[in-house]
C-alpha cells in the first residue's frame, strides 16, 4: 500500500462498539476459517472475554488453519504457561514485538511500539481499531472498572482487506526472519527472506481498480519507514475541510501544533468542533500531559469534554456526518506524539453518510449522558498541585522527544 491514500468503492462495513460486540465477531470469523487467521495486537490478556477468542485460534490451528499471533512486547510481555502450551500444541504460531528488555525504558529506540489492533481472515474479512485482546469489563492496572471501556473497531469486507494482510504478513515475514537468525536457523532464515521479500513487493501494490456499489474507504499505516505522517496528514486535511461539525474522540490527546492549529482554525470558521477525551487517571503522563493544551482549544471556542463512566479507549472522528462529504476514522492511532511519531498503527478512513452518522451519535450519546464538560473558567482555579503536575508531565513529555530525536 502506498504512502498515499487510496479509497476504494465496493465495502460492507459494521462498526462494532467495545470488545463484547468485537470478540464474537472475531469468534465468528474465526471459527468460519478456512486458510489463515493473522492477530495482531498491543494487548492480549488471557481473562473473561478474551478467552473465547484464545480458543478460537486454538480450535482454528487444530483443523489445519494457519494461525499466525503477534503481540506487543511491552502491552503483553508473557503469555501465561498453560496457554502458551495450549496454543503451541495446536500449532498457532505466535511472535513477540521487541521485548522490553531490562533497559528498554532507557532505550528511545524501544519506544517504538506495536499499537496496532488487525485481524484479517482468510484475506476475506479484516478487523480494525482501538479494541486490544481484553475484556471491557478488566483492567490489568485497575482490576475491575464500573462500566465497560469505551472503545471502536471496524469489521470490512471488501478489497481494502488484501492491503491490510499485505501489511501484516510484511511485519509477520521481518519478525520471523529475526527470529530465525537469532537461532541460527539458515534454511528457516532463507526462507523467511524470501516470503518477506514477497509481502514486501505485495504491500506496494496500490489498489486503484474501480469498484462500483457499497462504502468507499482506505486504509493508512503509521511506521518509521516510509509510512510516517499519514494518518496525521489525513486527520489534517479532513479538519481543514470541515464545514458543518467535527467529532473526536481521543484516549491519549496530546496534539501537536498543527493538529491545535487545524483544530482552533476550525473552531473560529464556524465549524462546531467537539472533542471526547480521557476523564478518569490511567498514566500519569497521558492524564496530566494532556491539560496544558486545554485553555488554548477552549479560547477558541472547541469544546472539550471528559468521560467519565469508565475509561476512554476510542482513537475515532466523524466530520461532517450525514452530509454530502462524510468523513469518518476508526483505528488505533492517538493524536499524540507516542502514536504519531513513534508506534505502529493503523486507521481505516471511511467516506459514507451513514456509517459517519452512525459513529457520530453514539460519541455524542457518550458526550450526553457519560462526560462532564470541561469550562474555561474552571482551569483557572484549579489547584496549585494539579497545575504542578500537569505541567512536569508536559516537560517529561517534551524531554522524551528530544531524547528520541522527534520534532512535534
Amino acid at each position: 500500500m502506498s504512502a498515499k491514500a487510496v479509497w476504494m468503492g465496493g465495502h460492507r462495513l459494521t462498526l462494532h462498539e467495545g470488545a463484547r460486540a468485537l470478540i464474537p465477531a472475531m469468534v465468528e470469523a474465526v471459527d468460519q476459517a478456512r486458510h489463515s487467521v493473522h492477530l495482531e495486537t498491543y494487548i492480549f490478556h488471557f481473562e473473561g472475554d478474551a478467552q473465547a477468542l484464545l480458543q478460537a485460534l486454538e480450535r482454528a490451528a487444530r483443523r489445519g488453519v494457519e494461525v499466525r499471533v503477534v503481540v506487543d512486547g511491552v502491552g503483553t510481555p508473557n503469555c501465561p504457561p498453560p496457554w502458551r502450551d495450549r496454543l503451541a500444541q495446536a500449532g498457532v504460531h505466535w511472535l513477540v514485538y521487541m521485548p522490553w528488555g531490562t533497559w528498554g525504558l532507557f532505550i528511545p529506540s524501544r519506544w517504538r511500539r506495536l499499537h496496532r489492533k488487525l485481524c484479517v481472515v482468510d484475506g476475506e474479512i479484516a478487523f480494525c481499531g482501538g479494541i486490544n485482546v481484553l475484556d471491557d469489563w478488566l483492567d490489568p492496572r485497575h482490576g475491575p472498572l464500573p462500566n465497560p471501556r469505551l472503545d471502536f473497531a471496524v469489521q470490512v469486507q471488501g478489497p481494502l482487506v488484501r492491503a491490510v494482510q499485505d501489511m501484516m504478513l510484511q511485519l509477520w515475514w521481518r519478525m520471523q526472519l529475526a527470529a530465525d537468525v537469532r537461532g541460527r536457523k539458515l534454511p528457516q532464515a532463507l526462507e523467511s527472506l524470501r516470503a518477506g521479500a514477497q509481502a514486501q513487493w505485495l504491500a506496494r501494490r496500490t489498489y486503484d481498480e474501480p469498484v462500483s456499489g457499497g462504502m468507499r474507504a482506505t486504509v493508512l499505516w503509521r511506521d518509521n519507514v516510509r509510512h510516517r505522517a499519514g494518518i496525521e496528514r489525513a486527520y489534517l486535511k479532513a479538519i481543514g475541510e470541515a464545514r458543518h461539525e467535527i467529532v473526536l474522540a481521543n484516549a491519549y490527546f496530546l496534539p501537536g501544533k498543527r493538529l491545535r492549529q487545524a483544530l482552533i482554525m476550525a473552531a473560529r470558521r464556524g465549524v462546531l468542533v467537539r472533542v471526547l477525551l480521557q476523564g478518569r487517571y490511567e498514566y500519569f503522563m497521558q492524564y496530566h500531559a494532556a491539560r496544558p493544551v486545554y485553555r488554548q482549544l477552549l479560547a477558541a471556542g472547541v469544546q472539550i469534554h471528559e468521560y467519565k463512566a469508565s475509561f476512554l479507549h476510542a482513537k475515532v472522528a466523524a466530520i461532517d456526518a450525514g452530509h454530502e462529504r462524510s468523513w469518518a476514522t476508526v483505528g488505533s492511532s492517538n493524536l499524540d506524539p507516542l502514536s504519531l511519531l513513534l508506534a505502529r498503527e493503523a486507521n481505516v478512513l471511511v467516506q459514507d453518510a451513514g456509517f459517519a452518522q452512525q459513529l457520530r451519535d453514539r460519541l455524542m450519546a457518550a458526550i450526553a449522558h457519560d462526560s462532564q464538560t470541561v469550562l474555561e473558567q474552571g482551569l483557572m482555579h484549579l489547584p496549585w498541585t494539579q497545575r504542578w503536575r500537569d505541567r512536569l508531565a508536559y516537560g517529561l513529555m517534551r524531554l522524551a522527544l528530544f531524547l528520541s530525536g522527534n520534532r512535534y
